[in-house]
């Protein structure tokens, strides 16, 4: 599987546009460089890199780091998406998780159906996609082992990203057992966007992984008693890596405690 070209590789190949909408928070556009398509808010902000012939496929860390989060629980059944993308990171679980039932919330109505459209979303019978506010509907969702909060507009993060009451309900809908794995923004200190705020919240009771695209992927057990099992982490990555292109050992290497 090949991995993204480097800038300077992508910049001498044509960029064709292939869908552009406006709704009611600005312009949605679809764009194709080479084998890639780029899910784009504003003014050309990338939310979403997918490789054509892998919907699937992660090309970037934080997605990775993301799928890492969800190999911490032992047999996931149900996960919830609040933001969906293209929904590359939602794909990726339902080929490689035992998942049984996925419901993700996405602000924008537009971008499901261009994802579905243009970036390879499949319309799976295990998927529910909801439209509308995450911080509104996340009450009406059911449980899941699994919730991956990744709410971004073409300003950065979401208002949940920092939200003390809706990330503490975020981690209320887990099942025991459970993660909520967060991407987070982080500082030129290297540490998440609101960590006090976070160490707070979840008592300093959950891992960090920085990656290299300048974020902190955070992942938070259900409850204090949960902890993570490096040993099964390992084991797991390890015998997906064959099936996922690529391995995710350099993230597990690269995961501390909360900052």
């Amino acid at each position: 599987m090949p991995g993204l070209p480097p800038d300077d590789e992508l910049q001498l190949q044509d960029e064709v546009l292939l869908a552009e909408v406006r709704d009611a928070f600005g312009v949605i556009r679809v764009v194709q460089i080479g084998a890639y398509r780029f899910l784009e808010f504003g003014d050309a902000i990338e939310q979403s890199c997918v490789f054509q012939g892998d919907p699937s496929w992660l090309e970037y860390d934080y997605t990775r780091a993301m799928l890492l989060g969800a190999l911490c629980h032992d047999a996931p059944e149900t996960a919830l998406f609040l933001g969906l993308g293209a929904g590359n990171l939602t794909q990726a679980c339902l080929k490689f998780l035992p998942l049984e039932d996925v419901e993700a919330i996405e602000l924008r109505p537009d971008v499901p159906r261009l994802a579905m459209e243009f970036l390879g979303l499949d319309d799976d019978p295990r998927l529910t996609i909801r439209i509308g506010d995450a911080t509104e509907l996340l009450d009406s969702a059911e449980t899941a082992d699994l919730i991956f909060l990744d709410l971004y507009t073409d300003q950065g993060p979401g208002v949940g990203h920092l939200a003390w009451r809706f990330l503490e309900r975020c981690r209320e809908k887990l099942n025991p057992g459970g993660w909520l794995i967060i991407n987070q923004w982080a500082g030129n200190d290297g540490k998440p966007l609101g960590a006090a705020l976070l160490r707070g919240l979840y008592h300093r009771h959950y891992w960090e992984c920085p990656v290299k695209e300048g974020n902190v992927v955070l992942l938070i057990p259900a409850d204090l008693d949960q902890r993570l099992n490096m040993g099964r982490l390992q084991m797991r990555a390890g015998e997906l890596a064959p099936r996922l292109g690529y391995s995710l050992q350099p993230l597990i290497e690269a995961l501390r405690p909360a900052t």
